[in-house]
């Protein structure tokens, strides 16, 4: 799967974006070269162009049934998403949404809920999703991303900026070096990503996280490493009742 993002819908993450290696300069395609190339050759392939700033695309994969990939449009939201949530049954349950809905529906739903409503934290709603999962979420109607992996990572999926800052999103490493060269990592495990606070752990909550920066054997500063930082708590919130706090503005 492909996500291209524009920078006016969503910015790459601090210290993404960094400098290029000495003598090279990795040239930004447009979003529907970019998605024609993800896709060339592909069976049973898709694409979605957001206007000139943003696009999608996905084609089918065979390989593990466990991690499958699957997307989804409702009401302008749009997601990609690849894995399995285990407890799907008891999640489409919570939320009242009937008991044949998928994965990326259901997490449309979730970002839906978390958006209009706000009746929890988004640490604690990603927390209570169980599985292998890696997802994208755009809603163009807020001009918002909702980005998150499970907590091991076990979806291979990574994040870049090109050089015309866009922030683009795959789980196909090979193509990410050629759009954003060294301005790429694989994205950090636990952790989730929205176009207006940034990104965040649900796994370690309570703490900031930092961009630990990597040089290549030829001195070149790469992509950066984000870690939980375990000496660097958030302030103290005094909300002590979830239900009577409108948490969307969290979000």
């Amino acid at each position: 799967m492909l996500a291209v993002l524009d920078k006016s819908l969503s910015k790459a993450a601090e210290g993404l974006r960094g400098p290029a290696p000495s003598g090279e300069e990795n040239d930004a395609r447009d979003v529907a070269a970019l998605l024609h190339d993800f896709t060339e050759d592909k069976e049973r392939q898709l694409t979605i162009s957001l206007g000139s700033g943003a696009g999608l695309a996905w084609f089918a994969k065979n390989g593990n049934l466990l991690l499958r990939q699957f997307y989804a449009v409702v009401d302008n939201m749009f997601c990609l998403f690849e894995g399995r949530i285990d407890n799907l049954s008891n999640l489409n349950k919570y939320y009242g949404l009937h008991k044949r809905i998928n994965e990326p529906t259901l997490v449309i739903e979730i970002y839906r809920t978390l958006r209009d409503r706000g009746p929890y934290p988004a640490e604690k709603v990603i927390r209570d999703i169980e599985g292998r999962f890696a997802f994208v979420i755009l809603d163009m109607t807020a001009k918002s991303t909702f980005i998150a992996v499970d907590y091991d990572c076990t979806v291979p999926f990574y994040w870049g900026a090109d050089s015309e800052e866009r922030l683009i999103l795959s789980d196909d490493a090979e193509f990410l070096k050629k759009a954003c060269g060294k301005s790429f990592a694989i994205f950090p495990k636990g952790c989730f990503y929205t176009s207006t606070r940034g990104l965040r752990s649900y796994e370690h909550a309570s703490y900031e996280l930092k961009a630990v920066p990597w040089v290549d054997s030829h001195g070149d500063e790469c992509w950066p490493t984000y870690e939980v930082d375990f000496e660097t708590k958030k302030p103290t919130s005094l909300r002590r009742n979830d239900s009577d706090f409108d948490w969307s503005e969290e979000l």
